[in-house]
């Protein structure tokens, strides 16, 4: 299994593994199913603040999230991380995750943040597995103030 760097001609592909209106949500904002086709042609190009990734399982992309930077509060966040569906519930999130927490932190931030929904307990499994922790419920209750669900909010160790 190797992490690349997004490449937008597999755009097409993450979109379909997103299965419902709630994981389209996830990847791009909008609430709707399937994916949005008009996003397509723009969706994850790269910039200096967010980063999307590939994980292969070969040549075959079997995995997609993105490492969203903010220098101002020295820290990256983990985010619309998503398997292939025929990928999942095999145990290779945590392998998945693990393996995006390189380029996070080469970043040079200090922090290591994800957000879940509350209702996503596999997720929620995968990222205990990869070593994340809940944050304090008066930090959590402080991000989810301007947030449209109270999400859980996650955090890598700080080495």
């Amino acid at each position: 299994m190797e992490l690349r760097p997004f490449d937008p001609r597999y755009a097409q592909l993450v979109a379909t593994w997103a299965t419902t209106a709630q994981e389209v949500a996830l990847l791009c904002g909008r609430e709707e199913y399937p994916f949005p086709p008009d996003l397509l042609p723009t969706w994850r190009k790269a910039d200096d603040d967010i980063r999307p990734y590939l994980y292969h399982d070969g040549e075959r992309p079997i995995g997609y999230a993105e490492l969203w930077l903010d220098a101002e509060e020295d820290e990256v966040e983990l985010a619309r991380i998503i398997l292939a569906p025929e990928y999942r519930g095999k145990g290779l999130g945590p392998a998945f995750v693990e393996v995006l927490l390189v380029p996070a932190r080469t970043a040079g931030l200090t922090d290591i943040f994800l957000r879940v929904r509350p209702d996503n307990v596999p997720a929620i499994r995968t990222y205990h597995r990869a070593g994340f922790h809940e944050v304090a419920e008066t930090l959590a209750a402080e991000w989810n103030k301007q947030q449209p669900i109270q999400y859980t909010w996650m955090q890598y160790p700080a080495e």
